[in-house]
Parts: C-alpha cells; structure tokens; sequence
C-alpha cells in the first residue's frame, strides 16, 4: 500500500506541518486508525465510528473529541485544556 504525503495549515496558511501515514486500518469495531511519521517522531489517529477522535503526536501532545461537543487537548509540556 503506497503511503500519502499530507500538510496542514493554520487558518492564517502560514503554520506548515508536513506528515505522511506510514500505515491505515480498521479494527473489529469498526474504527479506523492511522500511523503517521512527522518531523519529531511517530504520531498516529483513530477516527471511530461514534463520532470521536483521537490524535496523539509526535511532540508528545494529544487531542481527544468525544463526538459530543466536547475535547481535551494535553500540550507537550502536560497542560491539560477541555473544552
């Protein structure tokens, strides 16, 4: 399966964050998830069927939304932020 080559960028197009998925699938309960490569390491997403998702990065942040109008982001330095 060939890998993709994907960016990014903020809403004022100047944050440029290249990343390719190095792998995709789907797991028994219908969730789909991908690894991904960028610049500080390994990363990887789940996408699941209720709605949320799930980004972990390879800074060391993550980012959850549980589907229902509401996330928590974790920053690399540990601050946690829900919304």
């Amino acid at each position: 399966m060939p890998s993709k080559d994907n960016t990014s960028s903020g809403s004022s197009g100047s944050s440029y964050h290249p990343y390719q998925i190095t792998n995709t699938g789907t797991n028994t309960q219908g969730n789909s998830w991908d690894t991904r490569t960028q610049p500080g390491g390994s990363a990887y997403h789940y996408s699941n069927t209720d709605g949320s998702y799930y980004y972990s990065n390879a800074n060391g942040s993550t980012y959850h939304n549980n589907g229902s109008g509401g996330s928590t982001y974790k920053s690399p330095s540990g601050n946690v932020y829900k919304k």
